[in-house]
């Protein structure tokens, strides 16, 4: 039997070695002293170090081996989820290893009980774990017995898992696996017909790999790193709306020179094109405004081709079975294009203009990311961002018009809050300067900024990027959605993960288009 050193010298996460045998055989006889003189037969630990040697994990300590987690990598669809220990080892021959095959399996892990209050379990989990994203594998499923059920035989399977889960009952087993991050996914009967402290009852157990790409499916390039250009636009008369446009190029171009992903305009930024129908009065100015639409547009659609990047329009107004809309395009550099149409129009917007709710609210692809749209004031109802999150939105986007400082904090501490609330990043722009000669758009306040979720992983303040207020400026910055999908699964906080579904729904009563 193995002694815990008095004094630990070296400490050596590495593959398992045929010499290590009798370490092995030693540790384990010592860990499962409980179930009689179980250990793995020498020809057996051969055979798994001969067909998937970087999946025989060991920990030695002052050279001797001291723990042990073993794997294969099975086709999880032909062994399904109602198996055996048995079948899932190919009963003992592992001729279910394949390495064609999409899961990693856990067939063994065992610490010495001289040993154990060291982390060394947490060790090889984590080198699993990072094997499995290396051999880019789905997940990681093991059955997980639950030893401590015996002592609770007044108890369901479920009951007794549930009260570990809420840590009323600590199970040696189940209560590690689930602190590393394994989620039960259902119990199964007669996983190890000798285990009799788990009553022959075993937790079939995932681990999920967020970075896996399935090969087949996913074509396209997803980029983990992407770069968001906002504009803050300087308002300016302009003669024409070949003149607007033109220096909506002029941006265009300077942001896609930085090899940016996206590039992001203000809400109305064509307003001084107004400026020509002042005299007809407020509601009939946004009218002929609209008239420009389709023509911005088209020439937005035009210019993400030939700069190769994803427009953000900002928001224009447009007119649509006889209703006035406020309408952001999304112009993909692919030459496509969809579009959000802003669902709370400002109490402004209705008394002066007239202006509609729309009733379409969905995530947008793009070859950069899954997006969302809200214009301004539809950044601070929570409801509509949270619905796009749930569709697994990664960037939300909010071009905006403000003329004071507190009509922009709204918008701005009201984005921070869904960057957070949806673990996502939101990246909020406005224009700024004045218009005297066109009434309800005379004044302009903005700082644009892109924001983050607040965890460790990202900025302290949770703010990746903001501009001067009130100066006409780019804004440059990269954001990683890598980290979203980490945050999501292992963050401090797991804001969509731990909604109460069991005690509130959010819903759309209008089917979302």
């Amino acid at each position: 039997m193995l002694t815990k050193p008095t004094n630990i010298e070296t400490v050596e996460l590495r593959t398992l070695k045929s010499e290590d045998y009798n370490d092995l055989k030693s540790a384990m006889i010592s860990a499962y002293s409980a179930m009689g003189e179980s250990y793995w037969r020498e020809k057996s630990i051969e055979k798994l170090i001969e067909i998937f040697p970087e999946g025989q994990l060991c920990v030695e300590i002052n050279g001797r081996v001291v723990a042990t987690a073993l794997s294969i990598i099975v086709d999880y669809d032909k062994l399904g989820p109602n198996h055996t220990y048995a079948q899932a080892t190919g009963n003992y021959t592992f001729n279910t290893h394949t390495y064609d095959g999409d899961v990693l399996y856990g067939i063994e892990i065992f610490v010495h009980p001289d040993f154990r209050g060291l982390r060394l379990a947490r060790r090889l989990y984590d080198a699993r774990k990072a094997l499995c994203e290396n051999l880019n594998l789905k997940s990681i499923i093991l059955g997980g017995r639950i030893p401590n059920f015996e002592k609770h035989s007044h108890l369901t399977p479920r009951q007794y898992i549930d009260k570990v889960k809420m840590k009323e009952i600590y199970d040696p087993t189940l209560t590690f696996q689930i602190s590393n991050d394994f989620h039960v996914k259902k119990i199964l009967k007669n996983y190890l017909p000798e285990d009799q402290q788990s009553k022959q009852f075993a937790t079939l157990l995932e681990w999920n790999n967020i970075y896996y790409v399935d090969e087949e499916k996913d074509n396209l390039l997803k980029k983990s790193t992407v770069r968001i250009g906002l504009v803050q636009w300087q308002m300016r008369l302009f003669p024409t709306v070949t003149d607007l446009m033109e220096s909506a190029e002029y941006f265009v171009d300077a942001v896609s020179d930085y090899s940016s992903d996206f590039v992001v305009f203000p809400e109305f930024f064509n307003a001084p094109l107004m400026a020509d129908y002042n005299h007809l009065g407020e509601a009939k100015a946004i009218r002929e405004l609209a008239h420009h639409t389709e023509y911005i547009k088209n020439r937005f659609c035009e210019l993400a081709v030939s700069y190769n990047v994803n427009i953000i329009t900002g928001s224009m107004p447009l007119l649509e079975d006889e209703k006035l809309y406020n309408v952001s395009y999304l112009c993909r550099r692919d030459g496509s294009f969809d579009r959000a149409i802003k669902i709370h129009p400002t109490p402004s917007e209705i008394h002066s203009w007239g202006m509609s709710g729309g009733n379409e609210l969905k995530v947008l692809d793009t070859d950069a990311g899954r997006i969302g749209i809200l214009i301004c004031y539809d950044s601070e109802f929570p409801e509509l961002a949270r619905m796009l999150a749930l569709e697994k939105m990664d960037i939300l986007f909010v071009p905006f018009w403000t003329d004071t400082q507190n009509a922009y904090n709204r918008v701005r501490i009201c984005s921070q809050a869904r960057a957070i609330e949806n673990e996502c990043y939101v990246a909020i722009t406005g224009s700024v300067g004045n218009l005297p000669k066109v009434n309800n758009m005379d004044l302009q306040y903005a700082q644009s900024a892109i924001f983050s979720p607040s965890d460790f992983a990202f900025p302290s303040n949770a703010i990746v990027g903001e501009t001067t207020p009130n100066t006409e400026t780019i804004l440059i910055a990269d954001v990683n959605l890598d980290l979203l999908k980490e945050l999501h699964e292992f963050g401090s906080v797991k804001n969509l993960k731990d909604r109460r579904t069991d005690f509130y729904e959010l819903s759309l009563k209008k089917k979302a288009k």
